[in-house]
């Protein structure tokens, strides 16, 4: 398995520093987060994608998805929905990453059955754009569709290769799922799989790796016993907590504690 980290946990950080510390500590990429606030986000030119491309492949690490805010069962007309998708993919693309991030975002009006088919819907037009960019959509199993079973629901009709599922383990944690639940509804469709770690189901401050609650290591045990070798992304929520520790500090120890999980399960 590869590790990688999520820019959330550095917010606003220049794509030197963020290098500076993957290639320090070991991780082989880096998730970026695709928001306007931070470096990299679709607003940027075809000249500043470049760049950000090449300091990438200079220091040997690798732009694992571009994370982006599209929320494909939320109310409304397709088109800024579908065109916020296809900017995202556009930014991976010129990035080289394999992969977007998507959320649900289904709203409390909607009936189940209304958001799943109005993510399966989007999702599946999307698709067609995503084949041709040769960048896969991945549907994270968060806030409305916390769970695997709930993101199946979507994912099951939507039926494209490009269509994808981002396993959260804190979310399907939070859903009352098991992770042998989770990753049996996931498995046919996952691309990568973000850990993270939480004192509670009360409080989601994010902590170092292992200092926590969350199953990390029956899900790394689980996804050795099926020979996944795909992608561990550390998504370390500090832009949501300020006092959460900086995660620079923890990178060491935080790798450390995924190649020790990844050795025991092997």
């Amino acid at each position: 398995m590869k590790l990688a980290f999520s820019t959330l946990g550095v917010p606003g950080m220049p794509v030197t520093d963020v290098l500076r510390l993957a290639t320090e500590h070991g991780w082989h990429g880096v998730e970026l987060r695709a928001h306007p606030e931070e470096p990299v986000h679709p607003g940027l030119s075809p000249a500043e994608r470049a760049a950000v491309a090449a300091e990438f492949k200079a220091a040997g690490v690798e732009v694992l998805s571009v994370a982006g805010y599209a929320r494909i069962a939320a109310p409304g007309d397709d088109g800024p929905v579908l065109d916020e998708i296809r900017a995202l993919l556009g930014l991976a693309r010129d990035l080289g990453a394999p992969y977007i991030r998507v959320f649900p975002g289904g709203d409390a009006d909607q009936s189940p059955e209304e958001a799943d088919e109005t993510a399966a819907r989007r999702l599946g037009t999307a698709a067609e754009d995503a084949t041709e960019a040769g960048v896969r959509i991945l549907l994270e199993t968060h806030d409305s569709h916390r769970t695997g079973a709930d993101a199946m629901r979507v994912l099951g009709l939507v039926g494209h290769l490009q269509a994808g599922a981002l396993w959260d383990v804190m979310h399907t944690w939070l859903g009352g799922e098991q992770p042998a639940e989770s990753f049996a509804a996931l498995s046919p469709h996952l691309g990568y799989v973000q850990v993270k770690d939480i004192a509670s189901a009360e409080d989601t401050t994010p902590l170092a790796l292992g200092a926590g609650v969350l199953p990390l290591t029956e899900c790394v045990d689980l996804l050795a016993r099926h020979h996944w070798d795909g992608w561990l992304c550390w998504e370390y929520e500090k832009r949501w907590y300020e006092n959460a520790a900086p995660l620079p500090g923890l990178l060491a120890a935080g790798r450390r504690h995924l190649d020790r999980l990844v050795g025991e399960a092997a």
